[in-house]
């Protein structure tokens, strides 16, 4: 019965001496959406930060339940299902993330497109593949990608694809959109400060326990272990995208993994994209179109969005950046 006295003693102690308890770093690494989710959070104790980061689990599986087409009961695969055959009706959430998935297609020209899930996979990147594929057989495997043939009705809440066979797929854009959702959720428990870092497209908030800045580096694609420059990332986002792992070489040339779903060749003159802007749904699927659109293109596309920034390392390992990136080279 003596240890409450104790307790409120030492307390007080600590409070009349000015002091106030330190907060903590809590941090958990896992397997969500098919990918590597880091969870960081700023708590007053370890118990509480290991509630918060339960509670932004529970949101990203709750998205992915939605926007997962490997998932047979999920929205999305209902309206695969139903391609050329008849619209579907959908949760609000969805309809408004496959509308803005569309307004990106437009605005970079088709770059981006969530019906880029249509394409047949005629490109082998296992080390299997001697020869690129013929150009019959390639325009055949882009036949049924095209955002203007995902039909969005507002009244009725439905989403149709024109075509049989046709698929959307969130592969460029939902791991942004469930960090963005995570985030919110957190910040509206009043979470101090975090990162949600789904696989290198990481949104944050606040600051670290110490009161610095969350800070963001530009690694040299050659050698990972290399930064160029730290540049902070202060209520924002970033995402990556590279051909880091996954590339084929054909008559000496480098091929990315990633495919342009306008002309279904693989991209080339790229090594990494970084795209800096508020959201990380808009970095995740902006990171994808300038890597497909090229250095120039893409520079030119940043630099015509407001809050949106971007860093391209070039296939000579050239750095190149939109006109709001400023960084110390000798950092």
């Amino acid at each position: 019965m003596r240890v409450l006295p104790v307790l409120v003693c030492s307390l007080f102690f600590m409070l009349s001496k000015g002091q106030e308890p330190k907060d903590v770093t809590v941090k958990q690494t896992l397997k969500l959406m098919g990918t590597r989710f880091e969870i960081t959070v700023i708590a007053p104790n370890e118990d509480i930060g290991y509630i918060n980061i339960d509670e932004a689990i529970s949101e990203i599986k709750r998205i992915e339940k939605i926007i997962s087409s490997w998932d047979d009961a999920s929205e999305t695969s209902l309206i695969n299902k139903n391609a050329g055959i008849k619209p579907v009706k959908v949760s609000l959430e969805l309809f408004h993330l496959i509308e803005r998935a569309k307004k990106i297609s437009e605005i970079t020209d088709g770059a981006f497109d969530i019906s880029y899930a249509s394409m047949d996979k005629v490109w082998k990147f296992d080390g299997t593949m001697g020869k690129a594929p013929s150009e019959a057989i390639i325009k055949s495997s882009i036949s049924k990608i095209g955002h203007d043939k995902i039909i969005l009705d507002a009244d009725k809440q439905t989403v149709y694809l024109a075509e049989r066979g046709m698929r959307i797929g969130f592969g460029a854009i939902g791991k942004g959109y469930a960090a963005d959702r995570a985030k919110e959720l957190l910040v509206s428990k009043q979470v101090k400060g975090g990162i949600i870092n789904a696989s290198g497209d990481l949104t944050t908030w606040g600051t670290k326990a110490t009161g610095e800045k969350w800070l963001v580096g530009i690694a040299n694609p050659l050698s990972k272990e290399k930064v160029f420059s730290w540049l902070p990332v202060v209520e924002s986002s970033v995402a990556t995208s590279g051909n880091y792992e996954k590339y084929i070489v054909l008559n000496g040339e480098k091929y990315s993994h990633i495919i342009d779903p306008r002309s279904g060749y693989p991209t080339t003159g790229v090594h990494s994209v970084s795209v800096f802007a508020k959201n990380a749904e808009l970095c995740d699927a902006l990171a994808t179109a300038v890597f497909i659109m090229g250095r120039d293109s893409g520079i030119h596309l940043i630099n015509q969005i407001d809050g949106v920034e971007v860093v391209v390392v070039d296939s000579d390992n050239k750095i190149h950046k939109s006109s709001g990136i400023l960084f110390d080279k000798n950092q």
